[in-house]
Parts: structure tokens; sequence; C-alpha cells
């Protein structure tokens, strides 16, 4: 026994091998140790049981009956010690054959696909899984401090000075309305009005949500209406848009086709421009081998 009075796992496993192979000098080649260092383990096992468990011989090593009682408790142990060790390394391999990412929502949707694609045209299908989850800026964030994401994408302005970061991509912010709507027909809204507007939001935390009020803060009209939607998907939010529950703001990449198609109008504010930064981050000096690969295939593409 241990100090803390847990079984010794080696001692047990050397004297159910020397039980096993009736040979001392076959359980030390078998464990890669000298049989001076496998006959000292059964010792102290015997010291710590008070029992003799082995008697050697010239004819080998043969177990006493309380050897006998102690190498079959033992078994179950051992087995479960085993299953605990492969486990283990499956988990060391999958963290190496996975790259865990967190992204915004945007970039998830719009950005990440053809990313990905990129990534398994470069490594083939014997390169590391993607593994993806997506959500708000602020939680991809928190999911990098944590630890359960190897690699982040935000779309927030104020990169966090506690992470490692690289701008990756630019985007803009677009004021959108129903084309039934005044703005709409006028092509755009002062910034004080759009302040003073009940709009359809992303919820506290997203990028989006932060580039348009850190925007209008910055114009001087910080936003002072109460949002007449929150919403805590892009596809909710345009989809409100959309049926005419109010204006609203997203991401110039998820609004690009319906501007094109004509379900939705962009809405020039004033005369600024909501751009912001798209960023990697990442805990450490440095990202893990594979997310440094993957964030080198996404830093060749073009930047939009």
């Amino acid at each position: 026994m241990t100090r803390t009075g847990e079984p010794d796992l080696e001692a047990l496993r050397a004297l159910s091998l020397v039980a096993a192979e009736r040979s001392m000098s076959a359980a030390s080649a078998h464990l890669g140790v000298s049989q001076q260092a496998v006959s000292l383990r059964i010792r102290g096992l015997e010291n710590d049981l008070g029992a003799r468990l082995l008697v050697r011989s010239a004819r080998g090593s043969q177990l006493t009956p309380a050897g006998e009682v102690v190498v079959g408790w033992a078994a179950r142990l051992l087995a479960s010690a085993d299953e605990f060790s492969d486990a283990v390394a499956t988990l060391r391999t999958d963290r190496r054959r996975t790259i865990r990412i967190a992204a915004s929502l945007t970039i998830a949707e719009h950005l990440l696909p053809e990313w990905i694609a990129g990534w398994r045209i470069r490594t083939g299908d014997d390169g590391p899984m993607v593994q993806l989850t997506a959500e708000n800026s602020s939680a991809v964030i928190e999911s990098v401090r944590a630890g359960s994401a190897d690699l982040g994408f935000i779309e927030t302005p104020f990169l966090p000075d506690d992470l490692g970061s690289v701008v990756v991509a630019h985007d803009t912010v677009d004021v959108v309305a129903q084309p039934g709507h005044r703005w709409a027909r006028s092509g755009s809204v002062s910034a004080r009005e759009l302040a003073a507007t009940s709009l359809v939001l992303r919820e506290q935390g997203s990028g989006t949500r932060r580039a348009l009020e850190d925007a209008l803060l910055a114009a001087d009209c910080p936003v002072t209406a109460e949002p007449a939607a929150v919403l805590s998907t892009t596809l909710g939010v345009r989809s409100a848009i959309m049926a005419g529950a109010a204006p609203g703001a997203l991401s110039s990449l998820a609004v690009a086709d319906d501007i094109r198609a004509g379900r939705l109008v962009r809405v020039e504010v004033g005369c600024f421009r909501m751009e912001r930064p798209l960023a990697a981050v990442w805990s450490g000096t440095a990202p893990q081998p594979g997310a440094r690969d993957f964030l080198d295939v996404v830093a060749r593409r073009p930047r939009r």
C-alpha cells in the first residue's frame, strides 16, 4: 500500500506478472525493469500487507495462498487502471486530432464554411477535424479564456488584452429596413434619429450590437430608445426586419443577399461608416499547433 492507503498498482502488476509467468525474469522483461526492481516491489507489498505472497525456489516463483487471494483482488483493479489509461490516451489523441473553434454567429455563418473548406483542401482527410461552436463574441472570448476553445473568432471592435489576437478580415454593420419603411424610401437617417428609434437588435454581448452602440456613442448620439425586439440569432433579426417589426442593424455579410434580392434596403446613417475588425483570438503566447495551421490558412484568404 502507498502512504495514502491506496494500492500500489506497480507492485500488484509485478506480482500478477510473476504469478502468470512463474518467473521473476520474465516479469521483469515484460515490465522493462530489472529483476531486483520487481523483487523490491513485491517485497514492499508484502511488508505493507504483512503477509508472504510469493515463494521463490529453483523451480521458479509460486504464489502463497495469501498471494493467490491478493492476485485475485488485483485483477479487477488492474483492468480498471488499464481501461483508464486507454481512455486518457484516446482523449489526448482526440485533442490532437480536433481543433476546437468558437466563432461569432456572423463569422460562423458567412466566413468559416469557406475557411474550413480551404483547410480540408490543404490537409486532406487525414487532417485534424474542426469542431465549431457558434455563439456571440463575448461568449467566444470566455470560451477561449476557459480553455474550452483552441481558437476564437470575434467581431467586437475592442480586442481583449489578455488574449493573443490578429485581425483576419473587416466587416461593416449596416442599418437595414423593410422596403416599405420610410427610411428605405429616403435612403438615409440621421445618427440622432437612429439612436432614438426602437430597433430590432441582437442580444447584449453581440459584436454587431456593440459596434452599432459604440459608433453612435462616438458620434455623440448614445442610444436612448429601448429595442423593438432582441433576438439571439442573425436569422431571427433578419426575419423580424423583413416582417416589418422595425429597422435593425446587421453585418453587411449577413444582409448582402437580401439587399441584392430587394428583401431589405440598406439605409445610410449620417456621414459615418460602422466598420469593425474581425479577429482571431487565442490563449497564451501563440495558438496551439493545429489552431496555428488553421489560422495560417485563414490568413492566406483574401481579406474582405
